[in-house]
């Protein structure tokens, strides 16, 4: 990765739920493309507080004031406004519940989470980019992480879904169009994991029926690492490398076809 120059070095990355198996390990390639970042946590740093050159802030990140802290702190603490925004943050309840039998409480924490938290930022964002000079704006970019459950959808996991579709059929070809109006060159993009071994899904995917499942329809059979995202992310992120690209979903699930409700015969 750092061989290539991605036309990153010193440029401001923030990246939200970096706490998180792909949050971390994002902001750790970020880190080695030169990159100056800084990483959202909610409640706790994990190993956020080991990483050499990494700025850890914690915010709750459905919240208006927090959000406008995050980024006066980001500004402040390294030297530069964000330029470019990786919306990583996410919750998905593990549990198994049908629509029919969800909670409306659960249906509004996961969409306040994943969907509010998303807009909190991508609006703060926007906003402290009006008027900076050209310099600020030239490396513009907001990546999502999106999920193969926003494609596909997710039985017993609607609440998820939903907010992952939002994102990436949206939030992306809408702010894709609203971006240019601020910075000419901004680019708004989805990366799409599959089944990543995260610390959140680990002890769904130990389930064989649930990693059989998982597999049937995907070609190359496995799961994904957090690098194999995170590595994604950061060609997605680059100026030189896909300064063209803008208004995509680059799905990262192994070629996966759609979901299947039931193992597959042995």
């Amino acid at each position: 990765m750092t061989s290539l120059d991605f036309g990153l070095r010193g440029i401001h990355v923030l990246v939200t739920g970096a706490s998180g198996g792909i949050g971390i390990v994002t902001a750790r390639t970020f880190l080695k493309l030169g990159a100056k970042v800084t990483a959202q946590y909610n409640s706790s740093p994990r190993e956020l507080s080991k990483e050499s050159g990494l700025i850890a802030v914690q915010a709750d990140i459905t919240s208006e004031a927090d959000v406008t802290r995050l980024f006066d702190e980001a500004t402040s603490r390294n030297g530069s406004p964000v330029q470019i925004l990786i919306v990583n943050h996410g919750i998905w309840p593990t549990q198994n519940v049908e629509v029919a039998d969800m909670t409306l409480d659960q249906w509004r924490n996961t969409h306040t989470v994943n969907l509010d938290g998303s807009f909190l930022c991508c609006r703060e964002f926007l906003r402290r980019l009006r008027g900076q000079p050209p310099p600020v704006l030239e490396p513009v970019s907001i990546v999502f992480i999106g999920s193969t459950a926003g494609k596909f959808g997710e039985a017993d996991h609607c609440d998820y879904a939903s907010t992952k579709s939002a994102l990436m059929y949206g939030l992306v070809p809408t702010l894709k169009n609203e971006v240019v109006r601020i910075a000419p060159k901004g680019r708004v993009n989805s990366v799409n994991p599959g089944w990543v071994m995260t610390p959140m899904a680990e002890e769904t995917i130990k389930d064989d029926n649930v990693r059989a499942r998982a597999l049937a329809s995907t070609p190359l059979q496995k799961v994904a690492m957090p690098v194999d995202i995170a590595n994604q992310v950061a060609v997605l992120s680059s100026p030189l490398l896909s300064g063209h690209v803008t208004g995509v979903n680059i799905m990262v699930d192994g070629g996966m076809e759609g979901r299947c409700l039931y193992p597959p015969p042995a």
